[in-house]
């Protein structure tokens, strides 16, 4: 299929951006990696009547530490990230998420502003967000602003951005000697989207873990905290923390797995990061 007409700016910076969308008469869409747009176009999901394109808008494709956290400009390529040195230290759950994002193709032109402010539930960076407590950067008519992750995402493919807002920035705390990190997904095949993925983060107090956030992606609507199975992990008790998912979570069903299937392998996942958490190999 093709696209529906639409019309095509280009802007020449983020106020300029701002004032494109702010100023058209329909929907508009910001064209960045587009790697989730152009599809979108041309299945006629999305019928914008404007694509601002801001590739060219300066100072959104920087990655920063500065006072204790890392900054990932919206501009970012997933690959760009992948191969950095900083993510590598001081953003290690981002670093363990990006080769699970589709396919070298596909990480080479989107952007990880895309892929926060496109929201898939079943998408890597959104939870690992989560899980690390981060925060969304916003450009708008208003001026800007941030969000925390946590109410960042709202519903299936919804966010707390605005029609008229522009995502700039993710920013999260910086890896610090005591944090441990986890990741692991599970698909059909590498590339594909995560039937169940899980995201998580805390902090090392002897053999303890403390201020365990465990983020799972592909069982809900948005990133889902298993809050009951958080408690049972600080606790040690990883066994009790799997059968809490059985409150923690409700996933969907499809024609990729049952609900029965998606929570079985939410609890294999959490076992598997344990051990990561742990500072094992699983």
């Amino acid at each position: 299929m093709k696209p529906a007409p639409f019309a095509y700016a280009k802007a020449r910076s983020l106020g300029h951006a701002v004032e494109l969308i702010s100023n058209s008469p329909g929907e508009a869409k910001l064209l960045a990696g587009g790697q989730s747009l152009v599809a979108s176009l041309n299945m006629r999901l999305s019928s914008p009547s404007l694509l601002v394109d801001i590739n060219d808008v300066s100072g959104l494709d920087g990655i920063t530490v500065e006072d204790g956290a890392v900054e990932i400009g919206a501009l970012v390529r997933h690959a760009q990230a992948e191969h950095s040195d900083t993510i590598a230290r001081h953003a290690p759950l981002i670093a363990r998420a990006l080769p699970h994002v589709a396919h070298p193709a596909i990480r080479n032109r989107g952007t990880i502003g895309g892929s926060i402010a496109f929201a898939d539930p079943a998408a890597e960076l959104p939870a690992c967000l989560v899980a690390l407590g981060g925060e969304v950067d916003v450009a708008g008519p208003d001026g800007k602003r941030t969000i925390k992750a946590d109410d960042f995402f709202t519903a299936l493919f919804e966010t707390a951005l605005g029609p008229q807002d522009v995502l700039t920035a993710i920013r999260v705390p910086a890896a610090r000697k005591d944090t441990s990190v986890g990741f692991a997904e599970l698909a059909r095949r590498q590339g594909d989207y995560a039937m169940v993925g899980l995201a998580a983060a805390a902090r090392a107090a002897g053999k303890q873990l403390v201020d365990v956030r465990l983020v799972f992606f592909g069982v809900g609507a948005v990133p889902t905290r298993a809050r009951k199975a958080e408690h049972a992990m600080a606790q040690g008790a990883i066994d009790d923390a799997v059968k809490a998912l059985a409150d923690d979570l409700d996933p969907p069903a499809d024609i990729q797995a049952s609900a029965r299937v998606r929570r079985h392998l939410a609890g294999v996942l959490l076992k598997r990061v344990a051990g990561q958490l742990q500072g094992g190999d699983s």
